[in-house]
């Protein structure tokens, strides 16, 4: 009984690396090509969405995630490579809101308020990019985040007919960064889950044009 208990935890521990890995290797191919780290190079869109993640770290200390963003966000903006923000993340209570946050800081660093438009039910990044293409009726985008997490953002835009290429925001050093690329590995697990089981986005709600 314990050698088959043990036979059958092997051979599900095996198929979970194997998910691991094929799943990261199926979204890295295809967004080979389409995440850019040079304005320069990026091509110009519309709108450019950034994805929301909290100003603080648990601890309290700033979070460089979050601030790498809202940097290259204000980047792409004052080179003419977007003309509105698409600010999508978490409202989840009256104490955290993450796109007003955003906007707030986006505005303090010179981004015209007309210009920005939030999105409060950016819970995951699946509902961030689907409501870009359902909600908000946008063909293509320039998402705007760390270059993990654009490249599952890319691959599940396209599954959802919304044409996504990235802007890096600028990464952090891989031992401060650890437990966030360890996790982005189960992520890319759950895209490939969330996909076969066609969960959609929390809410959607009414249309809102961007112009």
């Amino acid at each position: 009984m314990r050698k088959k208990i043990t036979r059958l935890t092997l051979l599900i521990l095996g198929l979970f690396l194997v998910a691991l890995i094929l799943s990261n290797y199926i979204i890295n191919c295809f967004a080979e090509g389409k995440t850019y780290s040079s304005v320069s190079k990026t091509p110009k869109n519309k709108v450019g969405l950034i994805l929301g993640t909290s100003k603080k770290l648990k601890g309290g200390a700033p979070n460089p995630y979050y601030s790498n963003r809202i940097s290259a966000t204000v980047t792409l903006f004052r080179a003419s490579k977007i003309e509105y923000i698409l600010v999508s993340g978490d409202n989840g209570s009256i104490y955290y809101n993450e796109p007003t946050t955003m906007k707030k800081d986006l505005i303090r660093a010179g981004i015209p308020e007309e210009r920005i438009f939030l999105d409060y039910a950016g819970f995951r990044t699946l509902d961030s990019v689907f409501r870009a293409k359902i909600v908000f009726g946008l063909q293509e985008v320039t998402i705007i985040s760390q270059k993990f997490h654009n490249e599952r953002a890319i691959y599940l835009a396209a599954r959802k007919g919304l044409n996504a290429i990235g802007y890096n925001a600028k990464d952090i050093p891989l031992e401060a960064g650890l437990k966030i690329q360890f996790r982005e590995y189960f992520a890319r697990v759950k895209v490939f889950l969330d996909l076969a089981l066609k969960t959609q986005p929390r809410f959607y709600g009414e249309k809102i044009l961007i112009h």
